[in-house]
């Protein structure tokens, strides 16, 4: 087993398009650690992304078994879109009661470019549930808390690759 010092969990913040998954799937071999995508999840199980109750439900089994991965020594990447505060707040005081490091990794892009590349997504067919479209980042832009200076300082450095 793994010593637990090492163990990390790793939270991947941002809007969609943002380049979570790109960063998280760079990330994960280096640590090592294992990618939990909740959006993967979803349409490998045949449901819709835009079931809000269904993706309530599935993110709080993902942080039940993110927490026994950690509690075990793995190291876990959580690459869904952390979007408030409060719930980047659970998952840091989560792992570190089970005494593991926890990082933050917040690609920001802007708006127009994260609109630039949905349209790119939705064209190639790579997106496979309803568009994504601009009316959505106008309205996701005011409800999403970007992680301040303030909130960066409470997570720990990227540990250095070896």
């Amino acid at each position: 087993m793994k010593q637990k010092s090492s163990t990390r969990l790793v939270l991947i913040c941002g809007l969609p398009a943002s380049g979570k998954t790109t960063l998280a799937r760079q990330l994960a071999p280096k640590i090592p650690a294992i990618r939990l995508d909740k959006d993967q999840w979803t349409t490998q199980l045949g449901l819709d992304v835009w079931d809000d109750e269904f993706r309530v439900r599935l993110e709080r089994q993902l942080w039940a078994l993110t927490q026994e991965l950690l509690a075990q020594g793995q190291s876990v990447i959580l690459e869904w879109g952390h979007w408030a505060r409060v719930e980047r707040d659970e998952k840091r005081l989560g792992a570190r009661a089970l005494g593991v490091g926890v990082e933050l990794h917040y690609p920001d892009v802007p708006l127009e470019e994260l609109i630039e590349r949905t349209q790119r997504r939705n064209a190639s067919g790579e997106w496979s549930a309803s568009p994504i479209t601009r009316a959505h980042f106008e309205r996701w832009a005011t409800i999403f808390q970007p992680p301040d200076e303030e909130e960066l300082l409470l997570f720990d450095e990227p540990v250095p690759e070896a």
